[in-house]
């Protein structure tokens, strides 16, 4: 998928009103997507996703952290500065288009590597535990 294709997406599933919107919001969650994941991790993500999102996710300096959904979308809504409700949206909306855009074996791959809970964000509630 193609970085115009990817962020219209996103702008449709989010219901954002113009494509910077959109395209701040994809950052905010890829940044926090990021902190959560290996160096590898990422890299295996940001190779199956559009210029410039790849490298917007190598970017990645600091250690890996561990923490659930909820904090996940905490951190969604502060680097947006939205609302938890708000939060949850904009991490879906942005997840779920990774979903469509990566292969099923990296979406397995990034969800192996998240607790349990994440998969509703990527638009795969079927794959919860």
């Amino acid at each position: 998928m193609a970085y115009g294709e990817f962020i219209a997406t996103v702008r449709e599933l989010g219901d954002y009103d113009d494509r910077e919107e959109a395209e701040r919001v994809t950052v905010a969650v890829l940044r926090v997507v990021r902190s959560r994941m290996t160096p590898e991790g990422v890299d295996h993500l940001a190779a199956q996703l559009p210029e410039p999102l790849d490298a917007l996710l190598r970017g990645n300096e600091g250690p890996v952290e561990s923490y659930g959904v909820e904090e996940f979308v905490r951190r969604v809504a502060e680097e947006t500065g939205g609302h938890e409700i708000t939060g949850e949206l904009d991490a879906s909306a942005v997840l779920t288009t990774v979903a469509g855009t990566i292969t099923g074996g990296e979406l397995n791959h990034v969800l192996s590597q998240l607790p349990s809970g994440f998969a509703p964000l990527f638009g795969k509630p079927d794959l919860s535990d």
